[in-house]
């Protein structure tokens, strides 16, 4: 079964998780509105399992909640995938959400890397930073061994493009993770 659980306890965060890359609840609390809504839509449209429980000093503000979630999932993913046998390994996607749309391509290579192009209009989603998509983005892909490259096209709200990015990145995961039948990693090399 594709399925990891972590804590991480800092200074900043306290943050328990729990995902299944084939599907189960989703239960998120982290806090902020906004970012429970993203993550919601992340496993949704991903078709994960997910449970996250943060506790985050929000007293300063959304930063540290944010990233260190994105690390811990990130963490998981990784522990989930395992030697990463059998899986398509590549996706790309688009998502239009109203006037704005977004694009993701990714590769589950174990060498990490982030491309980020996304400007948001709005500084704020609710509760939520805007400029926190790529903090988020960076500490998942790092911490998941993901190359992504994420672009909003176009777009002139800031809910719109973000949402759009979210759910872009859970489409591609979805297909990037799912089970061939080959029983190896899909790699000239052998191993990925």
């Amino acid at each position: 079964m594709r399925t990891a659980s972590l804590t991480r306890k800092t200074r900043e965060t306290d943050i328990a998780l729990s995902l299944n890359l084939d599907g189960g609840e989703v239960e998120i609390n982290t806090g902020v509105g906004f970012f429970d809504h993203m993550l919601t839509a992340l496993a949704v449209h991903g078709g994960f399992g997910l449970k996250v429980k943060v506790k985050g000093d929000l007293e300063v503000d959304d930063h540290h909640t944010i990233e260190d979630t994105g690390i811990v999932l990130g963490m998981a993913f990784a522990k989930a995938l395992g030697d990463k046998s059998s899986i398509e390994r590549y996706a790309s996607f688009y998502i239009p959400m109203d006037e704005a749309l977004a694009f993701v391509s990714l590769d589950i290579s174990g060498r990490p890397f982030l491309v980020f192009d996304a400007n948001f209009p709005q500084e704020k989603c609710g509760d939520y930073t805007s400029a926190m998509t790529v903090e988020f983005m960076r500490a998942f892909a790092f911490n998941a061994g993901i190359t992504m490259h994420v672009k909003s096209m176009y777009g002139s709200n800031s809910h719109h493009i973000i949402e759009a990015i979210y759910k872009a990145v859970a489409h591609s995961l979805k297909q990037a993770v799912k089970l061939t039948d080959t029983g190896k990693p899909l790699s000239t090399k052998g191993v990925l």
